[in-house]
């Protein structure tokens, strides 16, 4: 939590003849107030990672349920409960619980003036018709279907409630980009705002040296869609097209010194690609078989060679691994996925250019799923996969062998 967030909602609570209630703003750099307190009715907000969005959108929507009105109810709307939630904590923790009662089943909060908020999941978009909503934010719409922003619309009709809309930049063909160039051309109703890193380092919420670091850690299309809010037009590829087409060069005659292996899952391909010293392909096998021959023909391999040892790879890794010092298991979760994947991109985009530290791969089925490859944002970090119904094993593998040549020199393995 950022060192604002701790002081969200400065309540101060004297007693009288009855109970008054002062309330002072929490504090919020510039663009960061303006972004939320304007005379628009709606405002459709584009934000950095970590800008400051969410605890803008709090302070407004809190402002928002101490008026008064005749409509009780107002909305804070994520695309799934668990980010919901983290919204719903965190008033919880900021609101003196002698103003408010709060129902965790429900995730509700009722205020001493018996206005109520809701922390909603954006999943099933047909639950969100029928309430008249007073005001709402939705954080995350990027990432949240167009039919529950027209769900939500829709509460907001009768009573003419006012509504911010706040998220990440993720390409440039989900509703909420569509949106904001609308809003940005001045759309009757709407305000547009973009809160970029360098805004937010200015506000004194994130620290310079963080955001440099992100850069040289994070692919570019990554980087500027993340930091920059500047979309990236190659959809959600995370390699960049160009870069892709520019690292591609026949297969190398030169022999491998580093592997990638990714091991077959259901009806996958097991993928192997070795780099020579120069880092371009110099062997590649693809294929579907049974295990044994699987381990037979990878145990073949002599040079060094990070295997993919998740679920079922972890006994095939151990039995290659018997008298053996070459081969090192590699297990994928989310983040050491995102890792290696991050360093791929990265070694396509210096390949591209011819610097040192690229890599370099032929035509083909190694091209086509780079080119299909996908990225989306969580909470949690960037997710990679294949598009549903496609493959991304020659992915993993190349991403492996680009890993093999990073850590070569940190493992205690057999000779090149």
């Amino acid at each position: 939590m950022s060192r604002i967030v701790t002081v969200l909602l400065a309540l101060i609570v004297t007693m009288s003849a009855q109970l008054e209630v002062i309330y002072e703003r929490p504090p919020l750099y510039q663009k960061q107030s303006d972004a939320f307190f304007h005379g628009h009715r709606f405002g459709a907000v584009e934000g950095s990672t970590k800008s400051g969005k969410t605890h803008g959108g709090m302070a407004w929507l809190f402002e928002q349920a101490i008026k008064e009105s005749p409509y009780p109810n107002l909305w804070w709307v994520a695309p799934v409960y668990k980010q919901a939630r983290i919204a719903y904590d965190r008033y919880c923790r900021a609101i003196p619980a002698t103003l408010r009662t709060a129902n965790d089943s429900k995730m509700t909060i009722e205020l001493a003036n018996k206005r109520k908020m809701w922390f909603v999941s954006g999943e099933k978009p047909d639950n969100m018709y029928g309430d008249d909503v007073a005001a709402a934010v939705v954080e995350e719409a990027s990432r949240l279907r167009q039919e529950s922003w027209h769900a939500l619309r829709s509460t907001l009709t009768a009573t003419r409630g006012p509504c911010r809309i706040i998220g990440n930049v993720k390409g440039k063909k989900n509703w909420f980009y569509k949106q904001c160039r609308r809003a940005e051309a001045g759309a009757h109703g709407w305000g547009f705002s973009k809160i970029v890193s360098s805004d937010a380092v200015a506000g004194g919420v994130l620290d310079a040296q963080e955001i440099l670091d992100a850069q040289a850690d994070l692919p570019e299309a990554v980087f500027k869609e993340l930091y920059l809010c500047e979309p990236n037009d190659e959809g959600s590829n995370p390699f960049g097209l160009k870069a892709i087409a520019g690292a591609i060069r026949p297969m190398s005659s030169q022999p491998p010194k580093w592997w990638g292996v990714d091991l077959a899952k259901s009806v996958d391909w097991t993928a192997a690609i070795g780099l020579d010293r120069a880092s371009q392909v110099s062997r590649f096998a693809r294929f579907q078989q049974p295990w044994p021959e699987t381990t037979k023909e990878l145990s073949l391999i002599t040079q060094r060679a990070l295997v993919d040892s998740t679920g079922v790879g972890d006994p095939i890794v151990d039995t290659l691994q018997k008298g053996r010092s070459n081969f090192q298991g590699f297990k994928f979760t989310s983040e050491s996925k995102q890792r290696i994947m991050e360093g791929l991109a990265v070694a396509i985009q210096k390949g591209a250019k011819g610097e040192k530290g690229g890599v370099w791969y032929p035509d083909g089925v190694i091209v086509s799923e780079l080119e299909a490859f996908e990225f989306q944002y969580t909470r949690t970090g960037v997710k990679y996969s294949a598009p549903e119904g496609m493959h991304d094993d020659t992915v993993c593998a190349l991403a492996l062998a680009v890993e093999c040549r990073r850590t070569a020199g940190k493992h205690a393995w057999g000779p090149a």
